[in-house]
């Protein structure tokens, strides 16, 4: 009778584990006083990392900067204390800017909010029926391809403020007319704003190649504003566009919610959702890849989930796990998830003490550290490789990238997968078997 007791009670105890978030697992261990100084270290090194990157995206996805504060601020937080990861770190990414400007101009910020809140319902109910495990199977050459192609949209993106560019109209959102609408523009070219955006992008690589452990996006940032403030160079701020960010934390709310309006905004969550969990399952892998350690899945997913909703409860947009901060996270000495969770609270603090400064900030200096993301985003080396050494992986990676650029991202990942399980398919039944190309160690924002 016990041993059957037993045996009943064991697959309770493991469903239980595989959803137990990592800062549970932390305390059991022991959270010593020497950990906690480590996390406050970390944390600040990547809050002030997180800081111009919150706002940089939030504008590149047709939004206001604040609200990609309150998504590192509430969703960070949140991925931190649920997630299956014990070095995540959660919020806005660059990998959403086409996602989320494409639901912007569709639906406008409701119904972006409530596409996040979906989505994060979307990847509960993923991470409860286990699907996390099976996302590692997504083919690699899919994942740089549509990486890559996501980074060339985000730098089309960014042309406009790289050249203080005045548009007739409004920039259309697909690659072609863009380029097409931006191209009639450049005779509107702003010397001082290209001057700001090449002055950013040097100053970020500068600062990487000679102190690599330096902030060079916030470095960048603060020098190129006071700058353009004593200069008094004719360039966009975000005070003259958006008027500044707030200086108070929002009360939690919902968008309004109807069947036609949760009907028209169902696809624009399910991409969330499938690139939510791609990306933040990516970071983690990167993570474990780093330290040794091993996450957990499910429940880094139901963690994604919570955390897009209590973001777009508060106005901000969507949520995943970033791989460059996480990899920052790391490198800056973590030891667990307390590190992420004061990532977010120095952000905050940030947001209430220092808000009147942002609205110094240019338009060309985000531009130019959005720029940077987009190249880090590239995986060139892996893209090259990939193209040279493998002939089915090279047509897999070819047809992602150009759809994600031309067509769409959904589109992109689904030819891209199916082509993948076609070469698979054929190479088993052939035996004509390779040996998998490694992972990029690549990072993206």
């Amino acid at each position: 009778m016990d041993a059957s007791s037993s045996q009943s009670r064991q697959p309770q105890s493991t469903v239980a584990e595989l959803f137990t978030p990592k800062i549970i697992t932390i305390l059991r261990e022991g959270y010593s006083l020497q950990a906690f100084r480590a996390d406050v270290v970390a944390g600040l090194t990547v809050a002030v990392v997180a800081l111009p990157l919150s706002m940089a995206i939030a504008i590149a996805s047709g939004t206001t900067p604040d609200r990609g504060l309150y998504a590192a601020i509430f969703g960070g937080f949140l991925v931190s204390l649920l997630g299956g990861s014990r070095f995540q770190i959660g919020g806005p990414a660059g990998a959403f800017i086409v996602l989320v400007a494409a639901s912007m101009a569709r639906h406008g910020i409701d119904g972006v909010l409530l596409a996040t809140m979906i989505a994060g319902a979307i990847l509960i109910v993923a991470g409860l029926l286990r699907l996390g495990t099976y996302i590692k199977y997504i083919p690699h050459p899919v994942t740089v391809g549509f990486t890559a192609g996501i980074a060339v949209i985000i730098f089309a993106s960014q042309i406009r403020d790289l050249l203080g560019l005045t548009l007739t109209g409004k920039e259309p959102g697909e690659l072609l007319p863009k380029l097409a609408a931006l191209g009639r523009a450049i005779g509107t070219t702003s010397p001082a704003a290209v001057a700001v955006s090449l002055a950013t992008i040097a100053l970020i690589f500068g600062v990487r190649r000679l102190r690599p452990t330096w902030p060079g996006m916030l470095i960048a940032v603060v020098v190129t504003s006071v700058a353009v403030a004593l200069l008094a160079l004719p360039v966009e701020t975000i005070g003259t566009r958006f008027g500044g960010i707030p200086r108070t934390i929002p009360l939690p709310s919902f968008p309004a919610v109807t069947l036609a309006k949760i009907q028209q905004v169902l696809p624009d969550a399910i991409m969330f959702a499938l690139l939510g969990a791609i990306e933040s399952l990516l970071s983690a892998v990167v993570a474990d890849g780093m330290t040794g350690r091993q996450h957990r899945p499910n429940s880094e997913l139901v963690a994604q989930g919570f955390a897009n909703i209590g973001s777009a409860m508060f106005g901000g947009i969507c949520v995943t796990g970033t791989i460059a901060r996480t990899a920052t996270n790391v490198r800056a000495g973590a030891r667990g998830p307390v590190s992420g969770m004061l990532h977010s609270m120095f952000l905050l603090a940030f947001m209430l003490l220092a808000s009147p400064l942002a609205s110094y900030i240019p338009l060309a200096t985000l531009a130019g550290v959005l720029a940077v993301v987009a190249w880090g985003m590239a995986e060139r080396h892996e893209f090259a490789r990939i193209i040279r050494t493998w002939r089915g992986e090279a047509l897999v990676l070819l047809a992602t990238f150009l759809l994600t650029i031309f067509i769409g991202l959904a589109e992109g990942i689904a030819v891209g997968a199916l082509l993948g399980a076609l070469i698979f398919l054929y190479r088993k039944r052939t035996g004509a078997f390779d040996e998998s190309p490694p992972a990029s160690d690549d990072e993206t924002a």
